[in-house]
């Protein structure tokens, strides 16, 4: 396998250039979890990945509690399949939480305080899904502070990672929180050692070609249990040594051909960049900056056969959507159309026409 070949592979694994299920709740099962904090990108990245559909079908599925929006993983939001929430969270809450705690002292947020937010939240959303302001508003009829420094907020995480509530349908333009047990019947646990080798396994498949340290940023797992995790599937995979590093694929991995190659629209955070620990294959060190904000955004970006070859942002309009591309590089007429389709296909995802503009960044 070459370098080269890394992007091809990616870009098939992670149903990009080859799509392969037709539900969304397919689609967030194979990828495993897909990072969330933009809730209107994420499930513009689910929709590039259905072979067709628009934001309503992505909607439905979360509406229905088909697939839940939580906080799991690494400390921020996931979408992930229903079938996967409890055994995930089991899996890595604890380690969360146990980092949460320096920050929860400052905020004065003790143990005893979180057991009141907690049942406080379970209560209130007994038999109903609630808006955010509404929960806070609870809280503050229970006597429970949430001004200032975001403490709401952790409080919500926090049971959230507790497995009391998750994502509920939205109400109008406005997103909900519903108890995880009324959403989804939970079923029998997994033990600590089958939810690893399932974890590596859904990264690693959907993933792939990927390291051990990019399966160690993503699932936000300890050294000692990824390389545990890594171990518990190796029959299922083979090793790919490129530059000194080991790439793990499953055994009957195949270099998809120059066909399958194309120009994507990828929406901010999408798993092709953000769930890796070296990027450099799709992202040049070059461009790094411009991709990446200093505070961690990852901006919308151009893919080009794999490559990143620039941002682009959206402006909704009543009547339409504004296309904004920012290249870090001229482009050839026939790559421009393909970008133009790309934007086109992005706007019948939201029912808009396109308009779009290109024009090339800074350099420097």
């Amino acid at each position: 396998m070459k370098l080269t070949d890394i992007v091809k592979i990616r870009l098939a694994s992670q149903l990009i250039s080859r799509p392969r299920f037709d539900t969304v709740k397919d689609i967030a099962g194979w990828m495993g979890a897909m990072q969330a904090q933009d809730y209107a990108m994420v499930k513009w990245a689910v929709g590039l990945r259905l072979p067709d559909g628009d934001a309503q079908i992505v909607e439905r599925a979360i509406s229905k509690g088909e697939i839940i929006r939580t906080h799991l993983l690494r400390p921020t939001w996931h979408l992930v399949s229903a079938d996967d929430i409890y055994w995930m969270l089991e899996l890595t809450a604890p380690r969360i939480r146990a980092g949460m705690k320096s920050r929860h002292r400052v905020l004065g947020l003790t143990e005893s305080l979180l057991e009141r937010s907690n049942e406080t939240i379970a209560k209130a959303l007994e038999g109903k899904q609630l808006k955010r302001e509404e929960l806070i508003s609870e809280l503050g009829k229970a006597g429970i502070p949430t001004a200032g420094d975001n403490r709401a907020s952790h409080m919500f995480q926090v049971a959230e990672l507790t497995g009391i509530i998750c994502s509920g349908a939205s109400d109008g333009n406005k997103e909900t929180y519903a108890l995880l047990s009324e959403r989804v019947p939970k079923p029998t646990s997994l033990s600590r050692e089958a939810a690893l080798a399932a974890l590596a396994s859904k990264y690693f498949n959907s993933h792939c070609p990927a390291t051990l340290n990019d399966f160690i940023w993503w699932s936000g797992l300890s050294v000692r249990e990824a390389k545990q995790a890594l171990d518990l599937v190796k029959p299922d995979f083979v090793p790919e040594t490129i530059d000194s590093q080991n790439y793990w694929l499953p055994n009957s991995y195949e270099v998809p051909g120059a066909g399958e190659q194309g120009v994507w629209l990828l929406p901010a955070f999408d798993e092709y960049l953000i769930s890796y620990k070296d990027r450099s294959a799709s992202l040049p060190f070059k461009d790094f900056n411009k991709t990446v904000s200093n505070n961690g955004v990852f901006r919308p970006v151009v893919a080009v056969n794999g490559q990143v070859k620039g941002i682009w942002k959206r402006t909704i309009k009543k009547d339409r959507v504004v296309v904004e591309t920012e290249l870090f590089c001229k482009l050839g007429k026939t790559t421009l159309d393909k970008i133009e389709e790309a934007a086109a296909k992005f706007g019948r995802f939201i029912g808009k026409e396109v308009e779009i503009n290109h024009r090339l960044a800074r350099s420097g």
